[in-house]
This record gives structure tokens, sequence and C-alpha cells, in this order.
């Protein structure tokens, strides 16, 4: 007898926690940790989706053999490549040598590429099928959703959504594995974060995935991050389908760098004037401190983006721009901009974020403000004046 939680009655839940890494790809703080989540199908044929990290091999394997209950292992469907959940391909071949690894041709090129394996592997099109005996699995490819080997499969007896890493989320899963046994917020909120920075650069891709997903009936979604979805599947559908479609709700993140507290002070200023001229959702974020997986998010989130920088040898604030890099490799269109800066002896730090908006395609609102070592009166007002005229062109917006 095992213990191991079920999706349905015929599917498995093999999936790992990881408490133990601190950066996901090595960028990304994680401190709820991250979830590795692998299925198995128990049919005629017993079929796997996807393995986990590497690092979790040993735990992963003996839960795999306990839900076989001595039964053969006969495919393992690789729906992403990615190594967190790849990683454990070359030890599952060799503890089951006659498993049979499915995949598209970009997939299977990648086993090979990482495993050297090309043996007893069976190449899948997109809206192929695989018959495992009272059901036959159906395959709908995602590219770029984030990698362009990436498929969803679909069990269309269970009405079950197998999406790679679609509508995953960070945080491990503590204690029950499905949406109404943990507190769905958190990981709505993990959700936000985890789009924006992973996903974040392929709303377009996203967008025609949901799509093909909109066509099926599905009762659960089984992403391999995350808790699996079933009774609140349609909030994280909309969520994706929001963020993908770069729809910012009402509100401005202030995203700035500050030495010695003077370019700071005027940030304090434009929030204060954005939140007296109705805008509640008002979220500063000092770059020296707050993580850019943290304001990649919230940028996600809000329609509005106000950047300030000091100037530091005669170039941007190294925080400020190392943000503007990763805001620039993620493509977000469609937010109201703008920014302001401070100097001691040479202003460079305004001349370098006017641009920046303008590379961004975004609309700039108001006219940016620049300090001269303090801020005085008239500095002053010009940064309230900005925080006015963002709140009017946002509130102008509402329906």
């Amino acid at each position: 007898m095992n213990f191991l939680p079920k999706v349905n009655d015929s599917t498995y839940y093999l999936g790992v926690n990881d408490r133990t890494k601190e950066l996901f790809e090595g960028l990304w703080p994680i401190p709820n940790g991250v979830a590795y989540n692998s299925y198995l199908i128990k049919d005629e044929k017993n079929v796997l989706l996807d393995t986990v990290d590497i690092c979790y091999s040993e735990r992963f394997l003996q839960r795999l053999e306990s839900a076989l209950e001595g039964a053969p292992l006969h495919y393992l469907i690789v729906n992403h490549m990615e190594p967190d959940h790849s990683g454990s391909i070359a030890l599952l071949r060799t503890k089951y040598p006659d498993v049979q690894i499915v995949g598209n041709k970009k997939t299977l090129d990648m086993v090979m590429g990482y495993f050297g394996i090309n043996t007893n592997c069976l190449e899948v099109e997109d809206g192929g099928e695989l018959n495992i005996g009272s059901r036959t699995l159906k395959f709908v490819f995602a590219p770029m959703v984030h990698w362009p080997e990436v498929m969803f499969t679909y069990d269309p007896k269970e009405k079950t959504l197998f999406s790679a890493d679609a509508f995953g989320s960070f945080g491990t899963v503590d204690g029950g594995i499905f949406d109404d046994q943990v507190c769905r917020e958190k990981y709505l909120q993990e959700a936000y974060r985890y789009y924006s920075n992973i996903v974040g650069k392929y709303g377009t891709f996203t967008q025609k995935a949901l799509a093909k997903a909109s066509g099926i009936e599905i009762d659960t979604i089984c992403s391999t991050h995350g808790p699996v979805w079933r009774t609140h599947k349609a909030e994280i559908i909309s969520l994706y389908d929001r963020l993908s479609r770069y729809e910012g709700e009402e509100g401005v993140v202030v995203a700035y760098g500050s030495m010695y507290g003077h370019t700071e002070e005027v940030a304090e200023v434009i929030g204060r004037s954005l939140a007296a001229h109705g805008i509640s959702k008002v979220v500063l974020h000092n770059v020296s401190k707050s993580h850019a997986s943290y304001i990649i998010a919230d940028v996600f989130r809000y329609r509005g983006l106000i950047i300030g920088s000091p100037t530091y040898n005669n170039e941007l604030y190294p925080e400020i721009d190392s943000l503007l890099t990763k805001l620039q490799g993620r493509l977000i269109p469609n937010r109201l901009y703008s920014c302001f800066g401070g100097y001691t002896w040479n202003g460079a730090a305004v001349k370098k974020l006017i641009p920046f908006g303008e590379t961004m395609k975004w609309e700039c609102v108001g006219n940016p403000v620049e300090i001269k070592m303090s801020m005085n009166g008239d500095q002053e007002a010009a940064a309230w004046e900005l925080g006015r005229v963002m709140a009017e062109r946002l509130i102008a917006e509402r329906k």
C-alpha cells in the first residue's frame, strides 16, 4: 500500500518539493521554495509525465516505484525539457530500460543533446495521439511557453490537461496538492512572479497556447510547478490570459535607486501625489533592496511605471541599469512611463532614462524631474505635478 496523493482515480502525483534552493534558475529568489511536479497515469500501459530535478531523483524514483506497485513503466512523455523537469531522465532509463520516451522532434533532439539517448523514442506531432488502453492521450504543441519544444498532454477520459510550465507558480506544495486544499491566494501571487520572470517575454505564444486549449474540456490542470488546479482553474487561466495580454491594472510602480536619500525623496513626493490624485495602488521599490524579480512582477501587474536614478560615474545607478536590461528582455508593451533623476556635478541619469521609454515604445507621460544635489521647492512641485499627470492619465482609462 502507498500513500501517494492521487489527482484522480488513475493518476498519481509524484512531485517533490525543493525547500533548499535559494535562487530559481540561479536568478530569482524563491523564499517559499518550489515544487517539481511529475505525474503517473496507470492504465493498460503506464505513463509517466515528466521527471524532476536530478537533486531529487532518488526520492522521485522511490515514489514512482511505489505507485507502480511492481507493474512496468511503458512510456515517459516529456512535455518540457528544462532540466528541473527532465533532469532525472537518464537515471529513469537506467532503472526502467524498456521505457519508451515520447516527445516531439525538438524534444527528442534535446534528449539526445542532454543525455545521449536516441533509442526507443517515439516522435509525436501536434494533435497526435497515443492509446494506452482505456484512453487515448492527445498532444497539443505550445512552443515558446517558454521553450521551443514545449507541449501539453491531454487525458480526455479524466479531462486532465498536463500543461508543462504553463499555469505554474513558485512555492512548494505544502499539505494537499489541490488548489482547494491550500492557501490559493499565496499561489496566485507567486504565479504573477513566476509568469513575469520566467514566461513573460512570450505573451504572444502563450495566447496561442490558450486559444488551442480553449477548445478542450478541462476539469483539472496539472502544471509542473505549483498546485493542481481543479476547483479554481478558471482563476489561473484568467491570470495567465491577462498577463500574456500585458493588461496592467490601474496602479503605478515607482522604482528608484538612491545612494544618500535625495532621489528617494523625489520618489516619495511622486508616490504621495499619485495617492492624493486618486491612485490607490502605488508601489515604491528601492532597487538596492527589492530584488528585480518582485519589481518585474509589479511592472506586469500595473499600467504605470516611473523610474528614478541618480547619476553614478556618469551613468545610470548600476541596479537601475540592470533592471532596465531585464525589463527590455521581456518586451513588455502598453505601459505609461516617466522618469526622474538626480546628480551633483554632471547629470546623466535622466538623459539615459528618457530614451529607454522610447525604446520600449511606451507612452511617455508628464515631464521628467531632475534634481541637482538636493530637491528644492520648484523641483518638489515638479515631482508633485508628475504624480498628478500620471494619475489623471490612468483615471482617464476608467470605464
